[in-house]
Order: structure tokens, then C-alpha cells, then sequence
């Protein structure tokens, strides 16, 4: 009996030893540590509880796209989010979603523009965090992609065929979206996405998948060429089956006007 009761509280100290072990190492990670394997070490200089999480719109082959990173480890492994980490001290918060985004994809030297601060009590499991998002728009083939730090994969995902996404990932995402459609109303934006010549219905397709919306041709090409920020470059369309369309290219003047001073574009 009584080699049986040592047997007993052998297992339970064992037990209940395993259960600390885990508690301690998901507190750890909830308040600022980054996990190798198994090893937890600290970053003394990461603050905790704010991060920063990006939304990084591509255009690619005239479809919108946005860039995920599958994480390789921690409470949401082998799930979809979009980019994002930990401020450290030392740097601004500009710098530290610059810093995030390469760390995670390898994406470098983009324009990102901070978005807002999402902070609903539960968005994040473990502990109360609030992040700050960023948004960027790039030409998706512009750049290679490289999953590093903590991710295990990053990918271009279409905008209307996303996966579930962790956390609150999802309305960071619809909040970026709907934040770049109002822009495209109000400054010239996009237009690195297009080649150096480029028609007027490429032009307007770029707009439609932005805006999500079916647009009239006439009333399009209309509203555009009373802006003056298209210049008819005198050549048209070469080896098309169809009717060769007019190219155009920016008027570099006017757009940099145009960007400082902004504009209504109501479709």
C-alpha cells in the first residue's frame, strides 16, 4: 500500500510539475518573450503590451492581393495573420513596422502609412494588448518574399479568397481596406502600380478592383482628362487582336500637385 501511494504522489508532483512548466512558459510569451523551440529568452528591450501589425496590399496580374505570414510557433501556430510584432524602446513606431515587416517577409524600403490603434479588451488571448496598424500598397512583383523570424510562410493571399484569420486580423484588414478606398477618392495614388504606358481602361480596371465597384467607361475617361494628370502620348496599343487603345502616361507636375493639394473622385 504504501509503495503504491508513493507511486501516486510520484505521478501527481510530476504532473503538476508539467502544468507550471506550461503556465510559465505561455506567460512568457505573452509578455514579451520570442520562442526558439523550446528556449524562451527575454528581449529586455521589447514593451509590453503594444505591437504593430501590418496590411500590405499588392497588385498583381490586375487582381488586388494582400500579404500573410503563417506563424511557425506560439499560442496561434500553423494559423494565417497578417504580419506584426513587438515595439522595442528604442526606436519610433515607423521604425519598428518597418523593422516587423522585413523581419517576417523580407518586404524593405515601402512607403507603409499608419493606419489606427485597435485595442478591444480580448483581441489578444493571453494578456490585454493593443496594436497599431500600418497599410501600404506595392506592386506585387516588384518585390520577393521571404518568411523569416516567426513566421514559417509568407504569401500573397487574393483580397475576396482570404483564410480565417487570427486574433482580430480580419478587421484590421477591412478597416485598411476601406482606409485605401478613401484614399484613391482623394489623392492619386495606385499609379505605381501601372506600367510607364498605359490605356485608359487599365487605368480604370486599377480603380475597380481598389474600389470593388463596376465603373462606366465614358463617365471614367470624362472625370479623368478634366483632371489634366494624363498625358496623351501620341502611341497607341502594338499586337493586340482587338482595336489598338491610346497610351497614356503621368503628368508628373500635376501629380505631385495634385498629391499635396487633393482632389474629390466620385465615381
Amino acid at each position: 500500500m504504501e509503495i503504491l501511494k508513493s507511486w501516486i504522489d510520484l505521478f501527481l508532483g510530476g504532473f503538476l510539475i508539467e502544468i507550471l512548466i506550461f503556465t510559465i512558459k505561455f506567460y512568457k510569451m505573452s509578455k514579451g518573450f520570442i520562442a526558439e523551440g523550446e528556449k524562451y529568452i527575454q528581449e529586455e528591450n521589447f514593451i509590453e503590451a503594444v505591437t504593430i501589425d501590418c496590411v500590405v496590399f499588392g497588385f498583381n496580374e490586375g487582381k488586388m492581393e494582400v500579404l500573410l505570414v503563417k506563424h511557425a510557433e506560439g499560442i496561434s501556430k500553423d494559423k494565417w495573420g497578417l504580419p506584426g510584432g513587438w515595439i522595442t524602446e528604442k526606436e519610433s513606431i515607423d521604425d519598428s513596422a518597418k523593422r516587423v515587416l522585413r523581419d517576417l517577409t523580407g518586404l524593405d524600403n515601402i512607403f507603409l502609412e499608419q493606419l489606427q490603434a485597435f485595442g478591444e479588451p480580448n483581441r489578444f488571448p493571453a494578456s490585454r494588448v493593443i496594436t497599431i496598424g500600418y497599410y501600404a500598397l506595392v506592386k506585387s512583383e516588384d518585390y520577393e518574399i521571404a518568411a523569416g523570424f516567426t513566421a514559417s510562410e509568407a504569401k500573397w493571399f487574393l483580397v475576396e479568397a482570404l483564410p480565417e484569420l487570427i486574433y482580430d486580423h480580419k478587421m484590421i484588414f477591412e478597416a485598411a481596406q476601406e482606409k485605401l478606398r478613401n484614399r484613391v477618392r482623394q489623392a492619386p495614388i495606385g499609379f505605381n502600380l501601372l506600367p510607364e504606358k498605359f490605356t485608359l481602361l487599365e487605368l480604370m480596371h486599377l480603380y475597380e478592383e481598389i474600389l470593388d465597384v463596376k465603373m462606366d467607361k465614358p463617365n471614367f475617361r470624362r472625370k479623368f482628362l478634366k483632371m489634366k494628370l494624363l498625358v496623351d502620348i501620341g502611341e497607341k496599343q502594338k499586337d493586340v487582336s482587338h482595336r489598338a487603345a491610346k497610351l497614356y502616361s503621368f503628368d508628373e507636375e500635376v501629380y505631385q500637385k495634385l498629391t499635396k493639394k487633393g482632389f474629390t473622385f466620385e465615381f
